[in-house]
């Protein structure tokens, strides 16, 4: 009977081996990446530590400058819609934050919202851009609005976009792959291997559409986090989420500049209860909802919410006075664009 358990067993092993191995994924080199996911606008440059970073900056020199910060796993592909139709008037610059798209990782310390604060930063610094918009959209959010308090001077106004931060993020609907990744034993096990059918399975239940997940962009996100030592910070990043300082009322309160908060409804990933908490927590701040969009808003509906971001952009986008404060139950009716002809200024409902 033993023997026969044994034998069992061990060819269940067997069977997982060969399974692991079929499923396994070796690194993508840069070069083939680049030459498949560069964009018209793709510029590089190297930052301290030898790290080379992927960004584009497009619009006009003179005009004001907007920043937009992706989020996890993501790239500066996420923003196209929002790039491509602002920067008739505004200066827009993009990156890919190390260990994502086509940004390669340190070697000399690990990713964190702290390293990438610290990297806006200096990209900035290198670029010769002193003040600016800041965008950021889910992790991204985080780094935004941690860059708003640690570089007060620096920004003309905050847009925050399903941004991350708040204890107990997660919304019903996590999906699997973020669920794995907060187990060790699990992340060592997936590394390798080819997880296209789980990034497409959280994409989908992040969106509030699954028909806008594309077979592209399932192949875009899969791919470029195979870039050498991407996974490797994704998951380092994955692993360290409950250690970041997160976000208070006390911390935010501190943010004085006029801030946009846009959320989809529909997120499966950060509950949208989290813009009212952005909202009362950071005192110059607005909120639009959009009821037929997930945590991608600036693809979803890009559309609406470019159109809302450049009303709100041409009031306080380029170092105007500081808005009052508004009431701190503030949304927006998304309805039409703010600025729009209901009222030419921020709307509370």
């Amino acid at each position: 009977m033993l023997r026969k358990f044994a034998a069992i067993v061990l060819t269940l092993v067997a069977v997982l081996a060969a399974g692991w191995l079929a499923l396994k994924r070796p690194d993508i080199p840069y070069g083939t990446l680049e030459a498949e996911y560069r964009v018209p606008a793709s510029d590089f440059l190297t930052i301290s530590g030898d790290v080379k970073i992927h960004y584009t900056d497009e619009g006009p020199r003179d005009a004001p400058v907007l920043v937009l910060v992706h989020g996890f796993s993501s790239s500066l592909h996420t923003w196209r819609p929002w790039a491509e139709d602002l920067q008739d008037a505004y200066r827009v610059i993009t990156l890919d934050l190390p260990g994502h798209g086509l940004s390669r990782v340190p070697e000399d310390r690990k990713v964190s919202i702290d390293y990438y604060v610290e990297t806006l930063d200096e990209v900035m610094r290198r670029i010769g851009v002193e003040r600016f918009s800041l965008a950021g959209s889910s992790m991204g959010g985080n780094v935004a609005w941690q860059y708003a308090l640690a570089h007060p001077d620096a920004l003309d106004s905050l847009v925050l976009v399903d941004a991350a931060g708040w204890p107990d993020s997660d919304g019903a609907g996590t999906p699997i792959i973020m669920r794995i990744l907060r187990i060790p034993v699990a992340r060592t096990l997936i590394k390798d291997l080819d997880l296209s059918r789980l990034i497409e399975d959280g994409l989908k239940k992040s969106v509030a559409d699954p028909l806008f997940v594309s077979t592209q962009m399932t192949e875009r996100y899969a791919a470029l986090s195979r870039a050498p030592g991407h996974r490797d910070a994704l998951l380092h990043i994955a692993a360290t989420g409950n250690a970041r300082e997160r976000a208070s009322q006390g911390r935010l309160s501190a943010i004085a500049v006029p801030t946009l908060i846009l959320w989809g409804e529909q997120d499966g990933l950060i509950p949208v209860s989290h813009a009212e908490r952005f909202a009362n927590a950071i005192p110059n701040a607005v909120a639009i909802t959009y009821p037929d969009a997930g945590h991608l808003p600036q693809e979803e509906v890009a559309a609406e919410s470019v159109a809302d971001l450049r009303a709100f952009l041409d009031q306080y986008g380029s170092g105007a006075p500081a808005i009052s404060p508004l009431d701190n139950q503030a949304t927006a009716d998304s309805s039409q664009p703010l600025g729009g002809p209901a009222g030419g200024a921020l709307r509370p409902r």
